[in-house]
């Protein structure tokens, strides 16, 4: 069975894609974005196949 491990990621508006490619390099995959503390910010929520 597939163990994951997860993290979450403040995202800035105006930096969102890089943010998210640069975790996406690392093997994160995205799994959802929510409304953050501020209006400017959202946050991600993220996961990866833990290393065996």
């Amino acid at each position: 069975m597939a163990k994951w491990e997860y993290a979450t990621v403040p995202l800035l508006v105006h930096a969102t894609k890089a943010i998210l490619d640069n975790w996406g390099e690392d093997g994160w995959e995205l799994v959802q974005v929510v409304p953050g503390p501020n209006p400017e910010n959202v946050v991600a929520y993220l996961k990866r196949e833990k290393a065996q």
